[in-house]
């Protein structure tokens, strides 16, 4: 009961402080706001980042490898003369994968067509993304239907004129119902829609289905040459549940090395790309963002410390007969500290509290202009608070410990 009758004269005293000089402690609450609301701020905008490139990554597949003439990633004196000459993955390459693999869940061989534009009737898009893939496309990326339904097998192994369109295509040629059932011409050939993607949206990593069409790989075949470069061809490799990416990528490297004929010590003629490549980097730059965010910050806390620490002085001047007067009523030191103490925290929380709730008004303010949905979680919250406390303690410990250790009589005395 003692501690909470404490607690609660400290909070007024601080209350106190606040009223009777309201623009020096607002002043020296700034700096803490600033502090708090720059450190929660870039904390959370690298989370929002973290959690929509976790949504990309969902849809690549954490355990996924994809097979490719060119990484993902440069390296330092990257040597892109030797990438030139490497050979793009072949259908002979898929389908020795297919065969050979006991890692694999799924496998798939993918093209991608850019900036085509497709009619229906008086209806145009144009820029539209084409993708040719073999069956298993649906079990190596993750992605939802709206309407209609994905190829059967036998529409994928007779290369039947059938297409899948994104809801940003489905909406511009039919936007007064739905497209399945409907035919479009596609590179000179007439398809028959039987289904539409949900719509997503872009991604960090720019992945959406918003404005693809996807036809099933022997259709394709049939239409263009699957194999050349232009067309960027891919071979996906999802691997089984129960084993990591390292696994998967270690055994399609091995089966790629052997069918390619590559004698051991020789370099790889191809790239193993995965999701973790990303991550990994992005985690790099988000922890760079994250140090600077906390440094400037810390700048502006340390301001604000110091300005509350000024404050504790004064108070304790401006307190000291009344300090005087506690002490020989019996109130011990460790009395007088926690007092001038928790004053301290609390002074700091209320800057803290400012910071937080800019930062709440924040995500409404970035939802509003860029329809994206800000993190801001316990864990920021309660960081953002602990921040607080910890530049309460620090800025009110000195001051505090003079009050508790001013002499009764002298503080009486002291006008």
């Amino acid at each position: 009961m003692i501690l909470l009758k404490l607690i609660r004269e400290s909070f007024l005293f601080a209350y106190d402080a606040l009223r009777q000089n309201k623009l020096r402690t607002m002043l020296s609450l700034l700096g803490v706001t600033i502090g708090i609301f720059t450190i929660i701020a870039v904390s959370s905008a690298v989370d929002t980042l973290r959690n929509n490139l976790q949504k990309s990554v969902d849809k690549l597949g954490s355990n996924s490898i994809y097979v490719q003439k060119w990484p993902w990633v440069g390296e330092d004196n990257f040597p892109w003369w030797k990438y030139m000459q490497r050979p793009v993955p072949k259908l002979r390459d898929f389908e020795q994968l297919s065969r050979r693999s006991q890692t694999a869940k799924a496998l798939s061989y993918e093209i991608s067509i850019d900036n085509r534009t497709v009619k229906y009737l008086s209806n145009t898009v144009d820029g539209a993304q084409i993708d040719a893939v073999s069956h298993d496309h649906d079990k190596t990326w993750n992605f939802n239907f709206q309407d209609g339904r994905y190829f059967t097998d036998i529409e994928s192994r007779t290369g039947a004129p059938v297409t899948i369109i994104g809801a940003d295509i489905a909406d511009a040629l039919f936007p007064d119902g739905t497209g399945v059932g409907k035919q479009i011409k596609i590179m000179g050939r007439k398809v028959t829609i039987i289904g539409v993607f949900t719509k997503e949206g872009k991604d960090m990593l720019g992945i959406t289905s918003d404005n693809e069409i996807l036809l099933p790989l022997n259709f394709a075949k049939n239409v263009i040459d699957i194999e050349n470069e232009k067309y960027n061809p891919q071979i996906v490799v999802r691997g089984q549940d129960n084993l990591s990416d390292v696994e998967v990528e270690s055994e399609v490297r091995g089966l790629m090395r052997s069918i390619h004929s590559i004698r051991p010590g020789g370099e790889d003629d191809f790239s193993l790309n995965k999701s973790t490549i990303l991550t990994n980097q992005l985690d790099q730059l988000f922890g760079i963002i994250n140090k600077g965010g906390f440094i400037i910050g810390l700048f502006s806390i340390l301001v604000g410390g110091f300005g509350i620490a000024n404050i504790m002085f004064v108070s304790v001047k401006e307190r000291t007969n009344i300090i005087g007067i506690q002490k020989s009523l019996g109130a011990k030191n460790y009395f007088i500290l926690l007092q001038f103490l928790i004053e301290a925290v609390a002074l700091c929380l209320m800057g803290g509290g400012i910071g937080l709730f800019m930062v709440y008004l924040g995500t409404f303010a970035v939802k509003a202009a860029a329809d994206v949905q800000v993190v801001l979680d316990a864990g920021n919250i309660i960081y953002g608070v602990g921040i607080s406390v910890t530049i309460g303690v620090l800025s009110g410990i000195i001051p505090a410990y003079f009050a508790s250790k001013l002499d009764p009589v002298e503080a009486i005395r002291t006008n």
